[in-house]
């Protein structure tokens, strides 16, 4: 993924956690993060916006999708993955 990409990834995050991206760690989790389910929908629309993808996720079960919300690194990789293998998007 290039760097511009993971930071663009970041800062999505970051602006839904209120958080300054810098304060933001790959092995961080949704609930550090301070993040809702509703945080973490704007969070998922953002980066289908963002990077003109869909995203596979179900909010009603959000621990039950391909999406791996797990940590910010996860949800980086998930990104890539979808980003770089368009017909998964």
């Amino acid at each position: 993924m290039r760097p511009d990409m993971q930071q663009e990834i970041l800062s999505i995050i970051a602006r839904e956690a209120a958080m300054d991206p810098s304060d933001v760690r790959s092995d961080m989790t949704l609930e550090e993060l301070g993040l809702d389910s509703l945080g973490l929908v704007e969070m998922i629309f953002s980066i289908e916006e963002t990077f003109g993808i869909s995203v596979p996720f179900n909010a009603n079960e959000p621990t039950q999708n391909d999406f791996d919300i797990s940590s910010v690194g996860a949800i980086v990789r998930a990104v890539e993955r979808l980003i770089s293998t368009p017909e998964l998007a």
